[in-house]
């Protein structure tokens, strides 16, 4: 009986880890997105979109468990210097900051859990993707790399 209980609860928390909080399921839409690395590659990331003031503000504060391949896309109605911060968020991030375009313009890696510093766009964006820590240097995404939002368009069905 322990044995089979110790199984249950192994399997529980792998199937946990493989998913962020379902409370983002619940408060903002995903999309697709792909990134055109400067080493040539193209990388497919799942994204939570974060369109409006609350969910902006929220972002990904209280996550601790964000899965390989996932991330969230802040985006903003006009281009301008976004200043970010880790308040209340659990996992160390890298932050890209896109231009309109979808050029990077910089990337703030591995940035600190918990901290209220201010991480400012060195020039105006539109976009801030912030993806697990250590996600842009592995892939060689760069101020060469690209964005690209696949949105799905059901209107033609």
């Amino acid at each position: 009986m322990t044995r089979r209980l110790i199984f249950l609860s192994a399997l529980f928390f792998a199937a946990a880890a493989g998913a962020a909080d379902d409370s983002l399921d619940d408060a903002f839409s995903k999309d697709v997105l792909i990134i055109e690395a400067s080493a040539h590659a193209c990388h497919r990331f799942d994204v939570y979109l974060a369109v409006n003031n609350a969910q902006r503000a929220r972002g990904l504060m209280q996550v601790r468990h964000l899965p390989p391949n996932t991330g969230m896309l802040f985006i903003y109605e006009r281009s301008g210097y976004i200043s970010m911060y880790m308040k209340n968020t659990y996992i160390p991030l890298d932050m890209v900051f896109v231009r309109a375009d979808g050029s990077i313009s910089s990337v703030a890696r591995n940035t600190e859990p918990m901290s209220l510093r201010s991480i400012v766009a060195t020039e105006p964006v539109s976009f801030v993707l912030e993806l697990n820590a250590g996600t842009t240097e592995k892939l060689f995404i760069d101020e060469n790399s690209r964005l690209v939002l696949e949105t799905v368009d059901n209107d033609d069905e």
